[in-house]
């Protein structure tokens, strides 16, 4: 059981670090384009490119700080610290599906970019 938590708790880390650098690195590309459903002249635009990075660095902060609770804390605040952190990420993936486009990217979908 542990084992399965720790799977779980990297990959909210990852996709949390992924989405970092995607939103700070990766606007230009297509595949962010597609992502986050944005048009090519919004992210050319020095706001849009600042906001996105902004965004994408509370991402990182969320992601380092899933692994440094679980890997480096104290035991008796690991289970608090992971439940607020990924509490943060629930919140925040129950107010994107309400708010964002409803399209879904599915793995096979990224292989034409």
């Amino acid at each position: 059981m542990k084992l399965f938590a720790d799977i779980l708790i990297i990959v909210v880390a990852l996709e949390s670090l992924f989405i970092m650098l995607l939103e700070m690195f990766g606007t230009q590309t297509k595949l962010a384009r597609n992502v986050f459903n944005l048009k090519q002249k919004y992210l050319l635009q020095k706001e849009a490119r600042i906001s996105m990075a902004n965004q994408g660095l509370y991402n990182g902060f969320l992601g380092v700080s899933i692994l440094l609770i679980r890997y480096y804390s104290p035991t008796n605040i690991i289970f608090p610290g992971l439940m607020l952190f990924i509490g943060f990420i629930v919140i925040a993936a129950i107010f994107g599906s309400l708010t964002a486009n409803k399209k879904l990217y599915l793995a096979r979908d990224y292989r034409r970019f």
